[in-house]
């Protein structure tokens, strides 16, 4: 039987008294994409440095790739490609002389290799822009350079941290274009976000929130972890809204979702005539109250709140 591209057992790693990553247990077939999900300080990128060895853990283990990532750490590295949140590209080299130094940092052949850049630069639409100094380029293009670099020497597994973190949406939507393309080429892909939308695109994922893995499994199913049903309002003042439904309906969840007010209940039908009637009552124009299907970041909410603030 086929051993996963990652697996990992109770793999824990804290920072003084700070449990970074608290107990992972996760596995990552070949050619998936698995996606972990979580804010800012949940773990992700200290998981990501576990698994590439580049960090070992307080207790643990974790294989990639079939070897061991702390005794057979330089064996991992061979087989890995990892585009950090901060991807060291040279600003003052052009396109192609960072791809040429990525060849050369990750012993890529001679022959074959001009042909192998050319490759990666179409791949990634990067081969009009080749002579252009890296600094000079847009954050989009940044990172399908980023990408480019960690794709020179064929990795089995790719590990990308918050890949498209402060890139515009345009060039989010083509950077994940160019990672299913890389699911035909049977790679690997382990990405860590924080937008509950690429989650979505994700064949499974992973919650995480302060060190601990939250919910796990394909979108469909976490979104089956969903407390009660959702009712979405339109309101003209959503903010105040929020703050009326919070104070009327002790009983539900009421959170704010972009321009609409998302009300958790076990009682859909009733929570919507009587949103309505609470809002008209409070002179807040309403526009509309439906039931509508949970998004990942309903399901994040309420896993969180089934946690309690742990830690607080």
């Amino acid at each position: 039987m086929m051993q996963p591209a990652i697996a990992s057992e109770n793999l824990s790693k804290s920072f003084g008294p700070v449990a970074a990553v608290d107990g992972l247990t996760l596995s990552v077939d070949h050619g998936e994409i698995f996606g972990l999900v979580g804010p800012d300080g949940a773990g992700k990128t200290t998981t990501m440095r576990l698994l590439t060895s580049i960090m070992d853990p307080d207790s643990g283990q974790a294989r990639v790739c079939g070897r061991d990532t702390v005794s057979e750490a330089e064996a991992v590295k061979e087989r890995i490609g990892y585009m950090s949140q901060r991807f060291g590209l040279y600003p003052d080299l052009s396109v192609m002389e960072n791809m040429e130094f990525y060849a050369d940092i990750y012993g890529v052949p001679r022959k074959g290799r001009a042909e192998k850049i050319e490759r990666l630069l179409s791949f990634s639409n990067l081969t009009p822009f080749k002579k252009r100094h890296a600094g000079n380029l847009s954050g989009g293009m940044k990172q399908k350079l980023g990408l480019a670099c960690a794709l020179i020497h064929t990795p089995e597994v790719l590990f990308l941290d918050e890949p498209t973190n402060g890139v515009d949406p345009a060039s989010r939507r083509d950077f994940w274009r160019i990672l299913y393309q890389l699911l035909k080429e049977k790679v690997t892909i382990f990405v860590s976000t924080a937008y509950l939308d690429e989650a979505e695109r994700c064949n499974r994922i992973g919650l995480m929130h302060e060190g601990r893995l939250m919910a796990l499994g394909t979108p469909g199913q976490v979104k089956k972890l969903m407390r009660g049903s959702i009712v979405e309002v339109r309101a003209a003042r959503p903010r105040q809204a929020k703050e009326i439904l919070k104070k009327s309906l002790p009983d539900a969840e009421v959170g704010l979702f972009g321009d609409r007010v998302h009300v958790v209940t076990d009682t859909p039908e009733n929570t919507e005539a009587e949103t309505i009637r609470i809002l008209s009552k409070a002179g807040v124009e309403v526009s509309g109250a439906r039931l509508i299907e949970p998004s990942l970041e309903d399901v994040f909410v309420s896993v969180l709140g089934k946690d309690g603030g742990r830690r607080e």
